[in-house]
């Protein structure tokens, strides 16, 4: 069973980006966001507007598909996995990917269902569809991070 506490509904790719930022406001060392959604669906426009909102350049953003994880300098190290073509938990783990979600940075992980299973406890699952298109709903499960966040 999933639990939403906060839906968002952006209506063009500058209100997917602003959304990004808002969200980086609050996030803090540590935290794992889980960006859930088929291809096309945002997950990289989000994460360039979280990344703008940690200082970051959000020009180097991209999905980092073939290179499986990228990192960007802001006022947090910002961790950006795209599990997409991992076979299994194994190759996430022979990344160092453990690790990497433990170095005190923000980490952001497209298609996370390939490995959710190794994403502590307190990652903050975003399911990210797209109702037209330029709009995107932005859905958040409820765990204690969420509610902290401000996503109630």
């Amino acid at each position: 069973m999933t639990n939403y506490c906060h839906t968002f509904i952006s209506q063009s790719v500058e209100e997917t980006l602003e959304f990004g930022r808002r969200i980086a406001s609050g996030l803090k060392a540590g935290d794992v966001l889980a960006l859930a959604g088929d291809l096309g669906a945002g997950k990289t426009h989000l994460c360039k507007g979280i990344a703008e909102g940690l200082e970051a350049d959000p020009d180097r953003v991209n999905s980092p598909t073939f290179v499986l994880l990228q990192q960007y300098a802001g006022r947090l190290p910002i961790f950006h996995f795209d599990t997409y073509r991992l076979g299994d938990v194994s190759e996430f783990e022979d990344l160092g990917g453990l690790e990497i979600l433990e170095q005190g940075g923000v980490s952001l992980v497209e298609w996370p269902r390939k490995i959710q299973e190794l994403l502590p406890a307190r990652t903050v699952w975003i399911e990210i569809e797209a109702t037209a298109p330029e709009s995107r709903r932005f859905r958040f499960r409820t765990n204690p991070r969420a509610v902290a966040l401000g996503f109630v």
